[in-house]
């Protein structure tokens, strides 16, 4: 059965595309034999764009979220990011890459618990250079006002609460200024109104020039995102705005 259209209809040339999956495909060996967690997955994003994947557990959503962000490789297809063909990239060159132009949010935050607010948010523009050495602390100072906790720069993650470590999360992932933006379960840990200020906050930043990716299982994310991609058993069976 052919696969849903998953372009928005766009008269645009194909550069608006930030991102391009071409019959991508992604197969793991396990001890019961091969599973297929994509299955022939074809899907463009455009720039700015707010979206979410949505599916159940085992649907595919993470490994295409991997996909995307060069986590993982695909066992057959192509992807282009930002102009970049992930495929062809080493390990070396991949995470160099990943770090400018990809920033990832977690469900569990992945914060250094010995670190302060203010040191976690540097670790990007430590890791990639990206900044002067004396520029990195006033940028994440900005970057955590701008998600509103500017004064928990200098607490450590245990001292917050969950949604101020989801922005302190968020605040990371701007470090290098990355044109994309990736969450997965984002708002997984959060009670429902701490989730919405966490989704209104994502779309303030696509509506300042991200391409925004929610990964979840919540079906409430369609209230906030310009298209829904839904997914099941590793295939597109949906696609809504």
């Amino acid at each position: 059965m052919p696969q849903p259209q998953t372009q928005r209809p766009n008269t645009s040339a194909q550069q608006d595309n930030i991102i391009e999956l071409h019959q991508v495909s992604k197969t793991f060996e396990t001890p019961s034999g091969s599973f297929v967690a994509l299955d022939n997955i074809s899907l463009a994003i455009t720039r700015r764009e707010y979206i979410a994947i949505i599916g159940k557990s085992g649907s595919g959503k993470s490994t295409l979220l991997n996909m995307i962000t060069g986590i993982d490789r695909s066992t057959t297809g192509q992807i282009t990011v930002d102009g970049v063909g992930l495929n062809a990239l080493d390990e070396t060159k991949l995470a160099m890459w990943r770090g400018k132009h990809v920033g990832v949010v977690f469900q569990f935050f992945q914060l250094l618990p010995t670190l302060t607010i203010a040191e976690n948010t540097m670790l990007p523009m430590d890791f990639c250079a990206t900044y002067p050495t004396n520029q990195r602390r006033g940028r994440a100072l900005d970057l955590l006002d701008q998600v509103g906790i500017a004064d928990q720069a200098d607490k450590f993650p245990a001292t917050l609460s969950g949604g101020q470590q989801q922005r302190a999360a968020i605040a990371r992932a701007l470090a290098n200024d990355p044109p994309i933006l990736v969450a997965d379960e984002p708002t997984g840990n959060l009670d429902s109104h701490t989730a919405s200020a966490v989704y209104e906050l994502f779309s303030n930043l696509s509506q300042a020039g991200k391409t925004l990716i929610i990964v979840t299982h919540e079906r409430e994310a369609a209230n906030f995102v310009e298209r829904v991609i839904s997914l099941s058993d590793g295939r597109i069976e949906g696609v809504s705005s």
